[in-house]
C-alpha cells in the first residue's frame, strides 16, 4: 500500500486514479482473492484503517462537490463500523471507486464490474426438456454472453449458434456470461439451417418462433412446452429465411414498448421472453 503522504503529493488526477485502483483492489480482494492471513473474503490486516485514512484524506479535497465529499465521509464511516461485514464494506468501497473514476472522466465498463466468482455447479441446473434457443448472427460478444446467462437462468436446455454468431468463448462474452458458457450445452452450426426444408432442420422437435417486431404480444403468446426460440442480429433482426420458418410454425413473439425509442437491446429482449416462457412452463395447469 502506497504511503498516504506520498500519494497526497501526486497531481490530483494521478492521485485519484491511484486511489481508485487501491479501493478497487480492496473490493476485489473481498470476493476473489482473499488474503490467507485475513480469512476468506476479508480485508488485509490493517487495511480497513488504511482505507479510512485514505478516504479522510480525499474528503479534504475541496475540488469535490459537497455531495461527493459527503459520500466519501459516509463510506469511511461504513468501513470503520462494518469492517467485518463483507457486504457493507464492499458496497462502501464500490461507491468510492465509482466516484473516483467518474471524477477523472472514466466510467466503469461492463467488464470492469466485479461479481462473485467461482465455477458453477452443473448439478444445480434445472432445464426444461425441449426448451432450446438459436442465436442468429449476434455480433457483440457482450450480448452473446448476456444471452447465455439468461438462457441458463431461465432453464434453456441448449443454445444453438449460427455460423457468424460471436464466439461465446471470447473473453468479453465470458465476462457477461459469468460461467454459464461452461454449464449449458451449446453447438455452433456450420451452415444456415434454414436454407432447406423444415424437416431437415437440426433442431429437436417442437414448433419454431422468432423474437421479432410485428408479432403476437408477449402476454398473449402461446409458448410451447417444447420448441425453439430464434433471436436475431442486433442491427437487422431475424433473417428473412428464419422468419419465414417461424411464420410457418408458431409465429413471432413481440414485446410491447411504450417509449419514444420503442425497442430494446437484443439481450434484454431475449431475457424478457425467456422469463415469460419459463413462467408459462412452471404455471400450474389450472392457472392459479
Amino acid at each position: 500500500m502506497i504511503p498516504l503522504q506520498k500519494l497526497n503529493q501526486l497531481p490530483r488526477s494521478q492521485k485519484l486514479r491511484k486511489a481508485a485502483k487501491i479501493v478497487g483492489e480492496a473490493e476485489r480482494r473481498l470476493i476473489v482473492t482473499p488474503h490467507p492471513a485475513a480469512g476468506s473474503g476479508r480485508l488485509l490486516p490493517g487495511e480497513a484503517e488504511y482505507l479510512g485514512r485514505l478516504l479522510e484524506l480525499l474528503a479534504e479535497d475541496e475540488s469535490f462537490s459537497p455531495a461527493q465529499a459527503d459520500a466519501l465521509k459516509s463510506a469511511r464511516a461504513e468501513i470503520a463500523a462494518n469492517a467485518a461485514d463483507t457486504k457493507e464494506t464492499r458496497r462502501a468501497l464500490n461507491t468510492v471507486s465509482r466516484l473516483l473514476l467518474e471524477e477523472t472522466g472514466r466510467y466503469q465498463a461492463d467488464w470492469d464490474f466485479i461479481e462473485a466468482g467461482g465455477a458453477l455447479d452443473p448439478s444445480k441446473r434445472r432445464a426444461f426438456a425441449g426448451m432450446q434457443v438459436y442465436l442468429e448472427d449476434i455480433r457483440s460478444p457482450f450480448n452473446v454472453g448476456s444471452m447465455f446467462r439468461a438462457a441458463e437462468s431461465f432453464g434453456a436446455e441448449k443454445v444453438w449458434l449460427s455460423p457468424l454468431c460471436a464466439d461465446p468463448r471470447h473473453k468479453r462474452a465470458q465476462r457477461t456470461a459469468m460461467g454459464c458458457v461452461e454449464v449449458i450445452p451449446w453447438q455452433r452450426l456450420s451452415h444456415d439451417p434454414f436454407t432447406g426444408t423444415l424437416e431437415a432442420l437440426p433442431f429437436p422437435g417442437g414448433p419454431l418462433f422468432a423474437l421479432e417486431t410485428g408479432g403476437i404480444p408477449l402476454g398473449n403468446f402461446p409458448f410451447p412446452p417444447q420448441g425453439l426460440l430464434i433471436a436475431g442480429s442486433e442491427e437487422l433482426g431475424v433473417s428473412p429465411r428464419s422468419l419465414a420458418a417461424a411464420d410457418a410454425s408458431l409465429g413471432r413473439v413481440s414485446i410491447p414498448a411504450y417509449g419514444a425509442k420503442g425497442s430494446l437491446n437484443v439481450s434484454v429482449a431475449f431475457g424478457i421472453v425467456m422469463q415469460a416462457w419459463a413462467a408459462q412452463l412452471t404455471r400450474p395447469p389450472n392457472g392459479v
